[in-house]
Parts: C-alpha cells; sequence; structure tokens
C-alpha cells in the first residue's frame, strides 16, 4: 500500500525546488518562492481527483478529522457517532474538540452497522463519521439517508481508502465533509499530512482558517490578515505538500499495482470454501489497499495468524487483540487515561463504555484477517505469496 515503495525521481524534483527556494512554510514570503507553491499545486491536484469544490491540506489525518468536525460547528457535548473498528485517532480527533464519541457496531463491510447507527442517535447527536477502513466502504446509502432523516452531519474518514469509489463517487465525496491521510504508510504519502474535502462553501472556509490560527488568508501581506475567529495551527509545510504532490499525480499507476496484487491472493483464496470475503455494498469499488476475510471463527483466524508468522507471512492482522484498531483493547479511552481534566460532560458521555458489549463487531472482528497490498511486490513474488497463504490455511483447516 504506502507510496514511499516507490519514491523516485518525482518525488525528488519537488523536494528539491522547495530546498532551492528555500521556503518550507506554505504562507507568505511570495518574493522567494520563484513561483513554487506546493500545497497549493496539491490541493489543485486532489479537487480533480476527488472530484469535489474544495480541499484544504493539513497536518495529518487526525488533524482532518478535528478540523472537518470544527468547521461544522461540532464540540463541547455533541456526540458524534464512529465505529468500533477503526484507528485511535478517530476518537481522539473528536475528544480534543469536547465532543463525545459514541462506538457503534460494525457489520460485514466491517464499517458502520446503520442499524447500530439508527438505534444510537440521540437529541445530542450532532454527526456520523463514517470510516470507510481497509480500502473499502460502509452501506453509504443507507447512513445517507439516516444522516438526512435526522438532520445530522455526515462526515467520512476515508483515511485508509483513498481510490476506493461508491456509485461512481470517490470515497470521502459523498458525505458533508471527507477526510484523508498522507501518513507514512498510505497509498500516497506525504510523510505526514492530510486532507479536509467538501463541497460546502462555509465549511470550507471555516476549515482554512482554523487550521491556520483563524488567518482569513486575504490579500498577500500575512501580517495584515484579520482572524473572524480563534484557530490552531494543523498547517502542512511545503516539504510534505511536495512529496504528496509527486505522489498524487501517481496514484493511478499506484492503484493499478494494488489491484494486480489484490485479485492474484483474492483469486489463490476464494476456492477455500471456509474463506469469504468482506462485503462490499453493491455500487462499491474498493481501493484494494488490504485484502480482508472472514473464517469460520476466532480460534481458526488466531491459527492462521500464527501459520503466516511460521510461514514469513507479513503485513497480515487479526484485529482482536490488537490496541490500536479495535474498541477491545482500548483501555485509555474506556478509564480516561488523560494528562489534563476533562469536562463532566464527557466523562459522564463515556460511561457507557464501562459496561456495554460489541458482540456484532467481536463476530466480525474475530473472524477477519487484514492483509495490506504493498506496491513493491512483483507479479511473481505476489503469486507466490498468494500460493503460500492458500496452503497455510488449507492445512489449519484439515
Amino acid at each position: 500500500m504506502p507510496g514511499f515503495e516507490l519514491f523516485g525521481d518525482k518525488e525528488r524534483k519537488e523536494v528539491n525546488d522547495v530546498l532551492d527556494n528555500g521556503v518550507l512554510m506554505r504562507y507568505g514570503f511570495d518574493g522567494m518562492r520563484n513561483g513554487h507553491w506546493k500545497a497549493k499545486e496539491l490541493e489543485a491536484e486532489l479537487e480533480k481527483s476527488f472530484r469535489t469544490k474544495h480541499v484544504q491540506l493539513v497536518s495529518s489525518g487526525t488533524a482532518a478529522v478535528s478540523v472537518a468536525l470544527a468547521s461544522a460547528g461540532i464540540g463541547a457535548g455533541d456526540e458524534v457517532i464512529m465505529p468500533t473498528f477503526t484507528f485511535v485517532a478517530s476518537f481522539e480527533a473528536i475528544m480534543m474538540l469536547g465532543a463525545i464519541p459514541i462506538l457503534v457496531d460494525i457489520d460485514d463491510t466491517l464499517g458502520l452497522d446503520p442499524k447500530a447507527v439508527e438505534k444510537a442517535i440521540t437529541s445530542k447527536t450532532k454527526a456520523i463519521m463514517v470510516v470507510q477502513m481497509c480500502g473499502s466502504m460502509a452501506n453509504m446509502d443507507a447512513l445517507v439517508t439516516i444522516a438526512k432523516k435526522h438532520n445530522i452531519l455526515l462526515v467520512e474518514d476515508a483515511c485508509q481508502a483513498i481510490g476506493g469509489t461508491y456509485q461512481g463517487k470517490p470515497l470521502g465525496s459523498i458525505g458533508d465533509l471527507g477526510c484523508f491521510s498522507f501518513d507514512f504508510v498510505k497509498t500516497i504519502t506525504c510523510g505526514e499530512g492530510g486532507a479536509v474535502i467538501t463541497n460546502n462553501e462555509k465549511y470550507y472556509s471555516n476549515a482554512d482558517h482554523y487550521s491556520d490560527h483563524g488567518h482569513d488568508h486575504i490579500g498577500n501581506d500575512r501580517g495584515a490578515e484579520s482572524h473572524p475567529f480563534l484557530g490552531y495551527n494543523f498547517r502542512i509545510s511545503e516539504l510534505h505538500a511536495a512529496v504528496g504532490l509527486a505522489q498524487v499525480k501517481r496514484l493511478p499507476e499506484f492503484l493499478d499495482i494494488q489491484k494486480r496484487n489484490f485479485s492474484i491472493i483474492r483469486n489463490a483464496l476464494a476456492d477455500i470454501r471456509e474463506v469469504t470475503f468482506r462485503t462490499v455494498p453493491e455500487g462499491g469499488l474498493e481501493s484494494c489497499a488490504f485484502l480482508n476475510f472472514f473464517l469460520p471463527d476466532l480460534e481458526t483466524s488466531r491459527r492462521v495468524m500464527e501459520g503466516f508468522k511460521k510461514g514469513d507471512i507479513d503485513a497480515c492482522w487479526n484485529y482482536y487483540d490488537n490496541s490500536w484498531h479495535y474498541i477491545r483493547k482500548w483501555d485509555h479511552l474506556k478509564n480516561l487515561k488523560l494528562l489534563h481534566p476533562i469536562s463532566q460532560e464527557v466523562k459522564k458521555g463515556l460511561e457507557y463504555l464501562k459496561e456495554k458489549n460489541f458482540n456484532q463487531s467481536d463476530y466480525y472482528i474475530g473472524r477477519n484477517i487484514s492483509c495490506l497490498i504493498k506496491l513493491s511486490w512483483t507479479e511473481e513474488e505476489v503469486q507466490l505469496r498468494a500460493n503460500k497463504m492458500a496452503e497455510i490455511i488449507k492445512e489449519i483447516l484439515r
């Protein structure tokens, strides 16, 4: 998956442009730039890739989620529905704003279960945050319908799914706001970076200001700019944007490689009766950044994972015991282990986690194995890998 596997002359050229003029900050210093504005150029390229009106680059995918929610007015005491299967950044970004993450079950898409979402909505619910995990999507039609019915925001965290589509639309462009990560292990990387995308002019303007100390970015004298409201620093640097600019132009190349490698492995596993694959909603196309499949039960998944390790099959995970991506091991969230006090409203809002069970999520995550699809594999290497994976699974199921 990671674009860093194929770094080359295009990335070096863009970075050298920045080093030659010496301006590493994305704003100001107009006279020194020699015409180089890498962040602006990357935003323009992403607008084309995502077929969206507005893109605001930020410093990370986590920042993108916080900025997206803040730009739409989500804050203290508001409830944001999110899935049990995601990265810890999802609840971190919500809590940073003083809002309350409301975790609900996933279904066989490995995304939000619409029925669980509907049950979780209260008078405090201000947003549904769907996380398009591992290159695919939740049931977007149902989630869009629920959001419209209750007049609440739909935010797409598509950090792991760049290049995936649903009914012809890029993932991230379907909700009111979309969020992306360009960290070191994403399909296209800036090293560190992220983006907020939207077709809403107000949300975009708010994101633009909020991510840079509230600067309004009017005129070409940064010192004379106004501050319509309080903001923070979530800026991306020109060096990071330069790497991303080269990478986004290579996105079709990367997606083709992912699809080839994904298909080879999937085809090798498809003949195993006990192996089933995650559900992709009708009209959806995965980015093929990960291959996700189900085995009969948790014990079988654990045995297969042990077999993969012994067989030198890397980059595969069963997330049931993972401390970063699944609710079971998020003790720092459940026990509110923070460096600073939080509001009583948030404390009370998270009390449900002490008793809440997520049996449905356990059922899907326990049986799931998720395998990263690397860009650096040759076709011969991935075929050998696929055959070996199939042999290991068959031997364990025998």
